[in-house]
């Protein structure tokens, strides 16, 4: 028995994560179902739970789901001791709710002690076959072994993957803090999407990423926030007013206050600052890895903003250069398994603009294409001297978009807020603030002329 190989000398959790992605991960299933000999698992229960699910595999032609396989082990474990069936079940509990870490690892070294256990029979096999056999047949043995075991994920199988369409899939969206703003993207920003504010210099863009940020805080997450145009201070200092109530002004003064308040947040706050222009998608996904490495595991990432970052691959026109960091910046969110909110500048049309759509983007509108939620902030000098202003929801994956949210925003405190809609349209809007300067340049030029009246009557 002892000269039976097997997965002992890689430990028990590696043999329970490699037995939770057999069953999570139907393409790594079907590769390694090629090469597994059930009998490298150390342990009796990990041997009946993976049994079960190949045999349903084999029996359905269906790979199953979690659902699936609850049921399975509540009927066909027969044939197990009683300690193996309580074994078996206290592990698929304990795997239902819980990733597994270090997959690319397990998957990697598993298929590789399996693909060479397979090798060595083969080998073992074509030593006998010597003395009897051509050089061809003894060839075809090598390379079938030597074939078992790629990769052979051409995808999502129509038949094979037919319980997967019917899996309940959640978004783990992020609430903006915003009631209104998060019925119409069914909660919040989702795993895997990339949410875009649009607005012009000095509008408050980085304010608007600062309370994003600080929301999730407030809900127990954790947060990485890349800064590439202010100070890590600075922006520390903003979420210091956000998450306390406290105006910027006034937190040198009231520091032990503020320390006390902070102490209180649940979730946690990395801020990580990069000079303009000198970090990549790339340097952020380094980052990210060494976080990772450190056991923190980014709920919500804020890029604050795209527009800063430098391209991985110089392109001729900096659209495209725009376009290929969006995209990445997407991709960053897939990887992570979580949502990325970042910024972009308007061209100068939405420096005064009532209302700021996506036509109003800088450089690079095929950035829009990629975004799964995008919303512009509008302040006209009235707004910002009256602490008002606009968002337009111009983008919408998840639900409506087109409507206009009038808000109250103040920089001094990092507060802002979502009011009811008033149901204009944004033409409505546009086409009533041009009717009001229309009237306004009337009365300025009535009361001009009335003022020149009476200085020639005077004379």
């Amino acid at each position: 028995m002892s000269d039976q190989p097997s997965f002992s000398k890689f430990g028990k959790g590696f043999q329970e994560g490699l037995c939770q992605l057999v069953l999570e991960d139907r393409p790594f299933a079907d590769q390694i179902a090629e090469v597994l000999d059930i009998n490298f698992l150390e342990l009796s229960y990990l041997r009946a739970f993976v049994k079960q699910v190949f045999g349903y595999r084999e029996k359905y032609n269906v790979h199953p789901t979690q659902k699936i396989m609850m049921t399975v082990l509540r009927s066909e474990l027969e044939n197990e001791t009683e300690t193996d069936k309580q074994q078996v079940r206290a592990y698929f509990a304990r795997i239902c709710n819980s990733e597994v870490e270090g997959r690319g690892y397990i998957k990697e070294v598993s298929l590789d002690f399996c693909r060479k256990q397979k090798l060595k029979e083969a080998m073992m096999e074509s030593v006998k076959l010597l003395q009897s056999s051509s050089f061809d047949e003894i060839s075809s043995v090598i390379n079938t072994a030597l074939k078992l075991g790629s990769d052979n994920n051409f995808g999502h199988d129509y038949i094979k993957d037919f319980e997967a369409r019917f899996q309940l899939k959640t978004r783990n969206a992020i609430s903006m803090g915003w009631s209104e703003m998060d019925d119409l993207c069914k909660g919040g920003l989702g795993s895997g999407e990339l949410g875009v504010v649009i607005a012009p210099t000095g509008a408050g863009k980085s304010m608007v990423l600062t309370h994003l940020g600080a929301q999730a805080i407030k809900n127990g997450k954790t947060v990485v926030h890349y800064t590439l145009e202010l100070s890590e201070a600075s922006i520390g200092n903003r979420y210091d007013s956000c998450l306390t109530g406290i105006p910027l002004n006034d937190l040198f003064q009231l520091k032990e206050l503020v320390y006390e308040a902070v102490q209180e947040i649940e979730g946690r706050l990395i801020i990580k600052e990069y000079p303009t222009k000198s970090a990549s998608t790339r340097t952020l996904s380094t980052h990210l890895e060494k976080l990772r490495k450190r056991d923190i595991k980014p709920d919500i990432i804020i890029v604050d903003y795209g527009d800063l970052l430098r391209p991985v691959t110089y392109q001729k026109e900096k659209r495209n250069e725009l376009e290929s960091i969006y995209e990445e910046l997407r991709g960053i969110a897939q990887e992570n398994k979580c949502p990325v909110w970042t910024a972009s500048q308007t061209n100068r049309s939405g420096l005064n603009a009532e209302v700021i759509t996506m036509e109003s983007i800088s450089e690079a509108f095929n950035k829009c294409f990629v975004a799964d939620f995008i919303f512009s902030v509008s302040r006209t000098v009235d707004d910002k001297n009256n602490n008002t202003g606009r968002i337009f929801v111009a983008k919408n994956r998840n639900g409506p978009d087109g409507l206009v949210y009038p808000i109250f925003m103040d920089p001094g405190s990092v507060k802002i807020k979502v009011l009811e809609p008033t149901g204009e349209t944004p033409g409505e809007i546009i086409e009533n603030s041009a009717k009001k300067q229309a009237e306004n340049l009337k009365e300025k030029y009535k009361n001009y002329k009335e003022k020149n009246r009476s200085k020639s009557n005077n004379v």
